[in-house]
């Protein structure tokens, strides 16, 4: 250690925790599963889940699969170039561009990924499910599907 503090390349935002138990011969086995976004606010986010018997061990799976597994946003100014709707799963999600300040509009499992992906303005509505962990995936889909230049979309 040099005295200085360390400085995280990205952010890591734990969406989700279930405990979980599986049955077996001699009783219950408990266990936890963690949903964890992370994010380096310039337009590279990835998710993951992680399970392990306690939460910290859980919570380092997941930011570790999550870290290896990075997607690259195409961000317009502090929003997305174009509107998008996808459905994942029961899941179905609208992500639309909004103007500068209107902020974060959005439910907690997309806040988070969106957040993370760096993006400061934008609109959405997710329909079908409340399910944080589709919703998640739902959104990474979305922004996968982003394309920085939209000239041809429209």
């Amino acid at each position: 250690m040099n005295g200085f503090p360390e400085v995280k390349e990205f952010d890591e935002k734990v969406v989700q925790v279930n405990r979980v138990s599986k049955k077996t011969a001699g009783g219950n086995r408990v266990g936890f599963s963690v949903l964890v976004v992370v994010g380096d606010k310039k337009g590279r986010v990835g998710v993951g889940m992680g399970h392990a018997t306690d939460v910290s061990s859980a919570v380092k799976k997941a930011i570790t699969y999550a870290k290896s597994h990075l997607i690259t946003v195409p961000v317009r100014g502090t929003t997305i170039p174009h509107e998008i709707h996808k459905k994942f799963g029961a899941a179905k999600i609208i992500l639309s561009p909004a103007p500068a300040g209107s902020g974060v509009i959005a439910g907690g499992a997309v806040r988070a990924v969106v957040s993370a992906a760096g993006i400061r303005d934008i609109s959405s509505k997710v329909l079908g499910t409340n399910n944080k962990i589709t919703n998640v995936y739902a959104t990474i889909e979305a922004l996968k599907e982003l394309r920085a230049n939209d000239k041809q979309l429209k």
